[in-house]
């Protein structure tokens, strides 16, 4: 009598429950960042939140910081999207305008996203590059270049029809990517710091709208134009 044949589940198959798996950690890693901040997620927790054993994410990530990293691109690679839907009919500077809305819509949005930015802003690229695999490091790039390269054009375009001030798209691209990083921070933690009459320092309470507008008002300013929404 012949024994029933044999089946076994196709690489495929295994390589799709791992990608679905990945994206289940990283989903519940936004969520604890969200929530608690980039220094109170630890993998415990992010481990407890997905239902499995802490050696498991380190099956498919080679490090705390790989998976940080690709936490980091998961937030690039949907404020992306959000850069795609800026309207092409819009003239460069109302382009330019929305994108940097839309960019600090989703910091406010996202505050976590503002903590893996910057302290992915702390280590030079050699020493990133020695913490994360060859996959991870390509898909940070294409996810940040995603994004920047959005911005690139606008500021190219603009350049092109002498709206904006402007020698080198990409370089600006980036300068300014950073800068309202930075500035964003502020809109974070909500207050500032001031001098009394009395020369005694004081905390004072910062609008986040406030810094969003001034982080707009800086951009437009810094290419040679004027807000116009």
């Amino acid at each position: 009598m012949a024994s029933a044949p044999s089946y076994q589940e196709s690489p495929p198959s295994r390589a799709s429950r791992r990608r679905e798996r990945e994206r289940e950690i990283i989903a519940a890693t936004r969520l604890l960042f969200d929530e608690r901040g980039l220094q109170d997620a630890p993998i415990e927790s992010i481990a407890r939140a997905v239902g499995i054993n802490k050696a498991l994410i380190y099956r498919h990530f080679s490090s705390k910081e790989e998976l940080y990293v690709l936490t980091l691109s998961s937030y690039l690679a949907d404020l992306s999207g959000r850069l795609e839907d800026v309207p092409l009919e819009l003239d460069p500077v109302a382009r330019l305008e929305e994108g940097w809305v839309r960019y600090t819509d989703f910091c406010l949005e996202h505050p976590a996203f503002l903590d893996c930015g910057l302290s992915l802003m702390r280590r030079s690229g050699e020493e990133l590059r020695e913490t994360i695999s060859d996959a991870t490091w390509i898909r940070l790039g294409q996810n940040m270049a995603a994004c920047l390269g959005k911005l690139s054009n606008i500021l190219a375009e603009g350049a092109d029809q002498g709206v904006f001030e402007v020698e080198d798209p990409d370089f600006t691209a980036n300068q300014l990517y950073a800068q309202t990083l930075g500035t964003m921070h502020l809109a974070r933690i909500g207050v500032g710091v001031r001098t009394t009459g009395g020369g005694i320092p004081e905390p004072f309470a910062i609008d986040p709208q406030r810094v969003q507008r001034a982080c707009i008002d800086a951009v437009l300013a810094s290419v040679g134009a004027r807000r116009c929404l």
